[in-house]
């Protein structure tokens, strides 16, 4: 790989409810495999690969009904994202979007956070309580990790979503409201269901209109819009001024598999940004192989994985161990972390060649 960078534009929201303008699209840089004008066009979400326009398609049909959705996907694929969407091309876009996350609320105080309580329902309950159903009145509620539930609540869940009507614990008037479900999962709800950890009527019910939202690694030709979105937003977060991307760290964020999806890659982008310096991104490449157990060249071992990127970093830095630009640097390590990884891996001078 040569030392070649790829110019940084800012996409912030490259998929807009409105086409970009024939300047706009002049100035977004082209990577292979991308495009840059998509049929399917929504707020913040990034990408034009075919996987995402068949979600996007599908968004696009069920958004003006009041379908239940279920969202299907690993973590950190973008399901609350997608969720936002189906809410903002709706009817009710006008009205709340409540969030739940099943799976970050304790399972004690899950039945109280979806449906209310009224004062004196359980120790420390001293005053009334409105739940999220009837914050999502007239709106959307979107659970999130609805797979988390426990048996014991799915089935008032279940009379919420199909009747509509709901009590609050502690009392015994039913109440009426008016709320589109939109449920997301990473788990398999039909094995579930198999297993009776998940009532199967209650699956039918939000299996109205599923959607299963690829991962990363089935879109890689989204991966350099991605990357560039990011950088662009984290850098002027941190107020610094990254002008450029070099090609052989583009190419290791298209190649890696990205297990923790766009939040993997995210997280990592923002680590790049901190160690930046100057204004082009610095990826911390032993960093990258060690967590991510590969490389470009395809290493058959862990331990050769990291000794090729200290030994790129190196002919990189010209042989430099520390200093600006120093392979210590480049790789996200202090100088003395750097020798002791060095000689434990037999790395010498001919080895890197300077």
């Amino acid at each position: 790989m040569g030392n070649a960078t790829v110019a940084l534009t800012d996409f912030g929201n490259l998929m807009r409810p409105n086409s970009p303008s024939v300047s706009e699209l002049e100035h977004q840089p082209q990577y292979p495999g991308s495009q840059t004008r998509s049929d399917y066009c929504f707020e913040d979400i990034i990408g034009n690969s075919s996987a995402l326009q068949r979600v996007l398609e599908q968004v696009a049909i069920v958004a003006p009904t009041n379908a239940t959705v279920l969202l299907h996907g690993e973590t950190g694929t973008g399901k609350e994202l997608i969720a936002h969407a189906i809410h903002k091309l709706s009817r009710r876009r006008h009205r709340s979007f409540v969030c739940m996350n099943c799976a970050a609320t304790p399972s004690g105080l899950l039945e109280s956070d979806v449906f209310g309580h009224e004062k004196g329902a359980f120790t420390g309950a001293v005053m009334q309580k409105k739940g999220r159903l009837e914050l999502a009145d007239g709106g959307t509620l979107f659970l999130d990790e609805i797979g988390d539930i426990s048996l014991e609540l799915q089935p008032k869940l279940l009379r919420a979503v199909q009747e509509q009507e709901f009590e609050r614990l502690g009392s015994t008037r039913t109440i009426q409201v008016d709320v589109r479900m939109i449920a997301a999962t990473h788990r398999s709800l039909p094995e579930m269901v198999r297993n009776g950890t998940f009532r199967e009527d209650l699956f039918y019910r939000l299996n109205v209109f599923p959607i299963e939202i690829p991962p990363l690694r089935e879109r890689r030709e989204d991966i350099p819009l991605l990357v560039d979105y990011f950088v662009s937003k984290i850098s002027r977060r941190m107020g610094k001024q990254i002008k450029s991307i070099p090609d052989r760290a583009m190419q290791l964020f298209v190649r890696n598999d990205w297990r923790g999806n766009i939040r993997e890659l995210a997280n990592f982008i923002e680590r790049a940004v901190i160690l930046t310096r100057g204004d082009e991104l610095e990826v911390p490449t032993l960093q990258f192989a060690s967590s991510l157990e590969m490389y470009i060249t395809a290493p058959s071992t862990f331990h050769q994985a990291e000794s090729n990127a200290i030994i790129a970093a190196l002919r990189e830095a010209s042989g430099r161990l520390s200093g600006r630009g120093g392979a210590a640097e480049r790789l996200g390590l202090k100088r003395t972390t750097l020798q002791t990884k060095m000689r434990r891996l037999n790395i010498c001078r001919a080895d890197y060649g300077c």
